[in-house]
């Protein structure tokens, strides 16, 4: 008897009674939930029940059948519930499955069978409903997510400025005091500033007007910020003006104390000796008078010297910041030399890395036994940029014929060169400049193989020749490389066409062969 395995790793309990379309037989009935059978196990007493149930009941052991205790049939241990002794019945599920179905949603018509409820519409019903877990709404399940993130009443939500965690409700009232809320500016524009960092903005605001030290004495020049010092050099007389009234007045008062003092005297020197009263009197006033423009002179030069040492300071002040101007601009040219320095060390460093790089290819393709076998992919599009003249010619690594012998590469027209443009591939053996040139026989006059692979080992297209000892392209080469020599009707580009055993997964294979003899 086959067991039940009970680690299904995704169960559900028995499918809703009003999802058939026809009466449900008892036999179709979980003994546990009473719903219809879902993955139908069978214990050994006969009883049928959903897997799932059947995995709860026996979680922690054999447990007694209640059905049976129901049906008084009770019977030890036949009517024990035991995962070891119950087996999945596929006879009843194939029942259950072809049972006909309909959806309980209001307002949806699907109808099909039990199998196809489960497999296709089950937990996929567009009206299917369900309770928010927060707000106790109704809701679609195929709104849940949107509802959720969007919709919910009692949802959670991060500040996305300060991140702290509120309750959608409180969201809007906590944005009219969160620190980090940004603002603006209205003054110079600038935006994200956060609210708590807003009042040092304003008061740093270049843009910010703020009206002139000078307003209590009539001054009403209203000023940005950073043009307070401008204003205040350029107002300097107008201020003193606004601020000599003032002064004046006040020492006309401490004057007029001391007239009236003067007067007094001179009233009781004038009932004390009447014949020289008028003299007396005359003498008093002129005093009077003089001592009330020396105070204003006086007055008047503590102005001026007040002045001059706030102009000192300014001197000083100024010369302080031509001098760390001046040290600053040598700082920045100092900078700017070390940074070209650096960008040209860069560039060095970049044409190392370039030579490396090509150096390293070259070891990696290269051969030393003058045998080179050249592996060409993308056929199809290198053939393209040939056509349309972006990529006419390419050159193979290069190899050599032994390890400070000839250095060679082979230069191919994918779309032909001279009498094969157009119709054939054309292909070149060139001669390069190689670092043991100086030890080697010249002119080169070594037999040159070039094949076209047949990579169905078949028939190869081969082309052979000896160099002509008088060709430039053969002598001793003076630049990188020799002007190339070859076959220009190479290969017929028809050959390449429809399934060509020459070119397989859009790569063909190039074989050179150098003969070495008398080397």
């Amino acid at each position: 008897m086959a067991r039940i395995s009970l680690d299904c790793p995704v169960s559900l309990p028995g499918i809703p009674l009003s999802v058939l379309s026809v009466p449900m037989e008892n036999k179709y009935k979980c003994q546990q939930c009473l719903l219809v059978l879902r993955k139908p196990v069978q214990a050994q007493c006969g009883h049928r029940f959903c897997v799932h149930c059947f995995r709860q009941l026996t979680s922690y052991g054999p447990k007694p059948c209640d059905a049976c205790r129901q049906e008084e049939i009770y019977e030890e241990p036949i009517s024990i519930l035991n995962s070891n002794e119950a087996f999945p019945d596929n006879a009843a599920g194939r029942e259950i499955a072809s049972l006909p179905a309909k959806c309980l949603n209001q307002g949806c018509d699907w109808t099909g069978s039990i199998k196809e409820y489960e497999a296709q519409h089950e937990g996929r019903c567009e009206l299917e409903r369900m309770q928010c877990e927060a707000c106790k709404m109704p809701i679609l399940c195929t709104d849940k997510d949107r509802h959720n993130e969007r919709e919910c009443e009692e949802r959670t939500l991060n500040c996305k400025y300060c991140k702290m965690t509120f309750n959608f409700k409180e969201i809007k009232a906590h944005d009219e005091i969160c620190l980090k809320f940004p603002l603006q500016c209205k003054d110079c524009g600038k935006k994200k500033i956060p609210r708590e960092k807003f009042n040092d903005h304003s008061k740093s605001c270049a843009k910010s007007k703020s009206s002139c030290p000078f307003n209590d004495v009539g001054c009403k020049y209203m000023m940005e910020n950073g043009k307070l010092g401008d204003h205040e050099h350029s107002s300097a007389v107008e201020h003193l003006r606004l601020l000599l009234p003032l002064v004046l007045s006040s020492v006309s008062l401490a004057g007029g104390d001391a007239a009236g003092e003067l007067q007094e005297d001179s009233g009781l020197g004038l009932y004390r000796a009447p014949e020289e009263g008028v003299a007396t009197g005359a003498g008093a006033a002129a005093s009077a008078l003089s001592l009330d423009m020396e105070k204003k002179v006086n007055a008047l030069e503590n102005i001026v010297c007040v002045l001059n040492r706030e102009v000192g300071r300014n001197s000083v002040t100024l010369e302080a910041f031509s001098h760390q101007h001046q040290l600053d601009q040598e700082k920045i040219e100092n900078l700017s030399n070390k940074l070209l320095q650096l960008e040209r060390t860069v560039s060095m460093k970049d044409l190392q890395l370039s030579a490396t790089d090509q150096l390293l290819k070259e070891l990696q393709f290269c051969t030393y036994d003058g045998i080179f076998v050249w592996k060409i992919s993308d056929f199809s599009r290198r053939r393209q940029d040939a056509v349309a003249g972006r990529t006419p010619a390419m050159f193979s690594p290069a190899f050599y014929s032994s390890k400070y012998g000839y250095k060679m590469c082979l230069r191919l027209y994918l779309n032909g060169d001279g009498t094969g443009r157009g119709t054939h591939l054309s292909l070149f053996f060139v001669v390069m400049r190689g670092k043991c040139d100086a030890l080697l026989k010249w002119p080169f006059s070594q037999k040159v193989t070039l094949m076209l692979l047949d990579q169905n080992n078949r028939e190869h297209i081969i082309d052979a020749f000896r160099p002509d000892v008088t060709s430039t392209s053969f002598q001793r080469p003076i630049s990188e490389m020799n002007i190339a020599s070859g076959c220009p009707l190479f290969c017929p580009l028809a050959k390449l066409a429809g399934k060509s055993p020459y070119l397989r997964d859009d790569t063909i294979f190039i074989k050179a062969i150098v003969d070495l003899t008398g080397l």
